[in-house]
């Protein structure tokens, strides 16, 4: 019953998860640890806002400590990079988040991470999901809850000065602190707003925050940056005349940014951007790492530069080991998340938001203005996402015909090249592409297309649903 995708194990609240199936995989992990003969170095849980995120979090704690594994649990809704930080500096084996990202309220899940904090990988997820289906309840050996609380091996933290230090440290606190900046920020119910207040503040930006209540039904809207979701954030950047406006998701690993003009600024944007700042403004050299499912525009900015652009499949695992495998500068996704060189090998919207808020600063005009300067040096490409639900036999239907068949539609341009590595993926000569791929966390089959222009997007878009009767 327990299924991995690309952002780990996230299933319907009381449906799949559930105490057992959390304490089995708990169990599988602790098995693994023992295998591999590295329980001595531990493994650090935190967990988010969502329901039940906290409780589940010590039923964990209660398997692994019963199994002798010592844990380190952050006794408090963090965000997801801090559990990856903190597994990188304390030299721990594994690491667990609590949480389902972005995923609407009735999920909740588990994002596994491996030494040095990094995303764990499939070959890993697999072994784990494996195992687990064949444990039973009465293979979990645990520790009463009365009983983990005074256990030895359970260490609680409370700070997360630690994280945030690392963060301040990587910025030019000295320009922002003189640029005045008023930014309002939308953490969306979930567990952002301390950390990235804080950080802010240091910097002494006069911060606005809304939607800061704990609410675990996100106030009935999906705990996603997307830009369906950003209208208050977008009233409120208009409404106080701010410079900027940042958004996270329910466990800020991804983030979301208005402009000074109320304007979104989808996450190919934001990479664009930071790409081109880093390069620029910090004067690094490096590649850039991005998914088949991001903007090619990455790859004219590292062309301009003389660097490479790497396409990797979508999972931010393969953004990761790329990234240190080539020294890239920087590596995300079209889905908001994306992490710099120096950092933790994984998404971080806390990082990424304070860097954002530095270029700033430092370039001394507003947002629209450095992002007009982009598209004048680079040109524009336009980005459509669409997800499309299936029902089980649709899916095998899908599978047979797109993913084994490689039949495609008639589309309205020559292809130049189709690659099959992660779903599929049709390069067009004209530089525009389309991507259909069954998305990792949700029962959707998710298209992106991307061409000069959103009517020539759609159309590639279109074209697809077109052709396999696929309704959003």
């Amino acid at each position: 019953m327990i299924r991995f995708g690309t952002g780990g194990w996230r299933a319907v609240i009381g449906d799949e998860f559930t105490r057992e199936n959390v304490r089995l995989l708990a169990q599988a992990l602790a098995d693994r640890m023992h295998a591999e003969g590295v329980v001595e170095r531990g493994l650090v849980i935190s967990y988010d806002r969502r329901f039940l995120s906290d409780v589940a979090a010590w039923w964990a704690i209660e398997v692994l400590a019963g199994n002798g594994v010592p844990v380190r649990v952050i006794t408090r809704p963090v965000p997801t990079p801090m559990c990856m930080w903190t597994v990188g500096q304390t030299g721990a084996a594994y690491g667990i988040a609590v949480t389902a990202s972005h995923n609407p309220a009735l999920y909740n899940g588990l994002k596994i991470f491996t030494e040095g904090g990094r995303d764990a990988e499939l070959a890993v997820t697999d072994e784990l999901a494996a195992h687990t289906a064949t444990l039973a309840a009465e293979d979990v050996r645990s520790l009463a809850p009365h009983e983990v609380r005074e256990s030895p091996l359970v260490t609680e933290q409370t700070s997360i000065n630690w994280y945030l230090d690392a963060i301040i440290d990587q910025l030019d606190l000295e320009a922002i602190r003189h640029a005045h900046l008023t930014i309002v920020l939308d953490p969306m119910f979930g567990v952002a707003q301390t950390s990235l207040q804080t950080v802010l503040v240091s910097a002494r930006c006069d911060v606005e925050v809304i939607n800061a209540r704990h609410d675990p039904l996100f106030g009935g809207r999906m705990p996603s940056p997307a830009e369906g979701s950003m209208t208050p954030l977008r009233q409120a950047v208009l409404e106080r005349g701010a410079d900027l406006g940042i958004a996270t998701d329910g466990d800020a690993d991804r983030l979301g940014i208005i402009d000074d003009t109320g304007a979104y600024l989808s996450p190919n944007q934001v990479l664009v951007l930071l790409y081109e700042y880093l390069l620029t403004g910090k004067g690094w050299r490096g590649p850039v790492v991005r998914n088949m499912s991001t903007t090619h525009l990455l790859d004219r900015v590292a062309q301009a530069h003389g660097e490479e652009c790497y396409e990797v499949p979508v999972g931010f695992k393969w953004i990761s080991a790329t990234m240190a495998e080539t020294d890239a500068v920087i590596g995300g996704e079209s889905s908001g998340g994306l992490t710099v060189r120096g950092h933790i090998p994984g998404k971080d919207g806390i990082q990424a938001a304070g860097l954002l808020v530095e270029m700033v600063a430092r370039a001394g005009k507003p947002l629209s203005a450095i992002y007009a300067e982009i598209e004048q040096r680079y040109g524009a490409l336009v980005m459509e996402e669409a997800a499309y639900g299936y029902t089980p036999q649709r899916r095998e239907e899908l599978q047979r015909r797109i993913f084994e068949e490689h039949e495609l539609p008639a589309f309205d341009r020559e292809i130049e090249r189709i690659s099959w590595i992660d779903g599929g993926k049709v390069y067009f000569t004209d530089g525009s592409w389309l991507t259909v791929r069954f998305s990792g966390t949700e029962p959707v089959i998710r298209v992106f297309s991307e061409a000069p222009t959103a009517q020539e997007a759609q159309q590639l878009s279109r074209a697809v649903a077109e052709h396999f009767t696929l309704e959003a």
